[in-house]
Parts: structure tokens; sequence; C-alpha cells
């Protein structure tokens, strides 16, 4: 197949899990043989002339209409697969894919129905905008704590539900259960959404019960890194957080216990080897989440996860199989979960449990079927 790539990149670049998604993506896709071109530019956004601008780009960009159009008329794709579209794309891209054999868009997160894209609201959960105009998020100035780019990201998705973008698309592919079922509450047919997971390359495996538990991610209170900086203190097994964000300066000088490492913010590079001497990963999320990463990172190395029972994490955490379920900000769930982790044949066991996993449902061979299927199914118009 041709298949054409677009996303507007994060600018947190390789550190975004959804950018290396679609690197990987397209690197997965080469390898099982199709032609691929991707398109992923990312914003430069600084001054307040540039922010404006920005703005502006992401309730319609011309620029990019333009862009995509030309390379549907040069590289005549099969596929168009789209991933974020904010800010640099707009989703007035999808008018401009005529001469595509198919469209298909992958929900990642929450994007369309919510403009920071997590139903998060001062640390929360928060879902007034479900189903229904964005206004809202305008008020509390939602997306990067700015009211004009609130209002720009509102009117984007306001004017694009009324002109019918969102329905042009052939096929929608979420990535969890739970990110498809809150499209559809929010009145998108359930028909066109797929579920298809994520995928991870084969890492190194862990070997033997593992040495740390380990936190590895953005440092803000949704994430709930505050819960298992509160569950450690007074327990002697070592906890390693990997990462940074809002909530790190006070995390670190709060501290108390002298079993917690903060590594700060480490190269994507490096994060396979910190994963590999793990005894647990820990998914303390306060928030929904879709599908995290760093859960089938955790798995690809035999590394077992303990999470946050909330949004998607249910759905690839099988409690006693992969690791464990805490119910969000237990300081007693974390802790016990703790506990059952530090003994070495259930930190094995549950490992194992985690590593055959990825290998029937998460490995890269998986990932190619189940794209290739998706691809298939919407390019048959029986479907």
């Amino acid at each position: 197949m041709r298949v054409l790539i677009l996303h507007s990149q994060y600018r947190s670049g390789e550190i975004s899990g959804e950018n290396r998604v679609v690197a990987d993506e397209a690197r997965l896709l080469r390898e099982g043989g199709h032609r691929v071109d991707v398109w992923r530019p990312t914003p430069s956004a600084s001054g307040p002339v540039d922010l404006l601008t920005t703005a502006a780009r992401a309730i319609w960009s011309r620029k990019a209409s333009r862009r995509v159009h030309e390379m549907i008329r040069r590289t005549r794709p099969d596929i168009v697969h789209v991933h974020n579209l904010y800010p640099e794309l707009s989703p007035a891209v999808l008018r401009a894919t005529d001469g595509a054999g198919a469209i298909v868009m992958t929900l990642h997160n929450f994007r369309a129905l919510c403009l920071p894209a997590t139903f998060v609201r001062d640390g929360g959960v928060c879902e007034d905008c479900l189903g229904r105009a964005p206004w809202p998020g305008v008020l509390h100035a939602c997306y990067r704590d700015s009211r004009a780019g609130s209002a720009a990201i509102a009117t984007s998705l306001v004017t694009h539900r009324r002109l019918g973008t969102f329905l042009i698309p052939d096929r929608y592919l979420a990535v969890s259960e739970f990110v498809k079922a809150k499209h559809v509450q929010a009145g998108w047919a359930a028909a066109r959404i797929g579920v298809r997971s994520n995928f991870s390359w084969p890492s190194r495996r862990r070997h033997g019960a593992g040495e740390y538990f380990l936190y590895a991610g953005r440092l803000s209170s949704e994430k709930g890194v505050r819960t298992i900086v509160e569950a450690f203190e007074g327990l002697s097994a070592p906890l390693v957080i990997a990462g940074d964000g809002p909530e790190g300066p006070m995390l670190r000088t709060s501290s108390r216990s002298k079993t917690i490492t903060f590594l700060g913010s480490i190269p994507a590079s490096k994060i396979g080897e910190v994963v590999s001497r793990a005894r647990a990963v820990l998914v303390p999320s306060r928030c929904y989440e879709g599908q995290p990463r760093g859960i089938l990172e955790a798995y690809a190395a035999g590394v077992p996860v303990i999470a946050s029972h909330i949004g998607g994490l249910p759905e690839v955490v099988q409690d006693g199989v992969t690791g464990a379920l805490v119910p969000p900000a237990s300081l007693q769930g974390w802790r016990e979960a703790v506990d059952r982790l530090l003994v070495d044949d259930e930190a094995e066991r549950l490992g194992e449990g985690a590593w055959r996993l990825w290998r029937e449902r998460f490995s890269p061979e998986q990932g190619l079927v189940t794209l290739e299927s998706e691809y298939e199914r919407a390019l048959d118009p029986r479907s």
C-alpha cells in the first residue's frame, strides 16, 4: 500500500509518546513492505505574533490544506493516516483529501471532545464539555492556561463539527475501548470507530525480580505522582522518579524519604535501560488515560505495572496477571500493591505475565497485522 501519514508534531519531541507512536508506525509499515510518506510539521510559536498566527492556523490552515492536497496529488496514497491535527494542520486538512483511497484517523486521546484532550481540570476529571460545545473550556482557559488559545481550539471544533468535517474519515482507530466509549457518549457513531492498540518494539528483558519501583513521565497533578511519593514515605522500598513538570520542584522539596530518587528528564534512548531494571513501573494517574506507551514498553521488558483503576488502564493492566490495579489516590492501596511486589516470586511471576501479554497483543508483528487489517477495512466500501 501507499500510505501518507499526517501529524502535527508536539514540541516535546521524542519525549512525547504520541510523536514516538507516529514515528514507530511509519517504520513498522516500511519494514512491512509499504511505501510511506510522512509530514510532521512542528509549531514554532514563541512571541505574541507567532502565538496569534498559530491560533488562526488551528481553526483553518489554508497552507496545510494546500500542502496535503499537493502531497496527495503527487503520491496518490491508498491511505491517508491522520494523527494529531492541532495546531499546525487543523481539521481543514481532512477536507483536502480528495484523491486518496481512504482516510483513517487515530484517536490517541480526547482532542475532538475536550480542549486539553484529557478531560482534566484543576488536577481532576472534568466532563463539562463532553457532548456539547466546549465553551466552558474557554472560560476556564483549559488549553495551555490560555483563554485566547482555548478560544481558538474551541472555535475550530465547533466550526468543523457544524461543517461535518469529522464525518470525512472512513475509519477512526481508538487506542482503547474507553477512548471509543467516550466518543460514542459524545455522539459519534460506534460503527465508524475501531479499537486498535499501540505496540512496542522488543526490549532488553529484565533478569530477576528487579531493583526499584519506577515512575517515568510528566510530573503534574493529574498524573498522581504526589500519591506515590506520599505512599512511599516510611517504606523501605526504593522509588525512582524519571521526568519533570510543574510539580517537580514541590515533589523534590517535600519528599523526606531517603529511598526516593529523582532523576529528572532523561533521553528516550535511556528509558529502556532504566525500565529493564525496575521491579514494577507505576502509573498513578488521577485522570482518564487511553493507553500509555510506557506500559507497553514495560511489558516488552518483562516488567509488571501497578496502575490506577481509571480510564483505559484496566484494559491493559490485568490485576494478578501483569501487575496490580489500585483505586486512584489510595495511599493504602498503593502500599499494599508495593508490598505485594516486594515478594521476589510474585514480581517475577507478574513480569512473566507482562511479557507474554506483550508478545500476544503488543508486539510489532501484531501491530502490523492489526494496522493492515484496519486499512483494508477502511478501503472496503462494504464496511
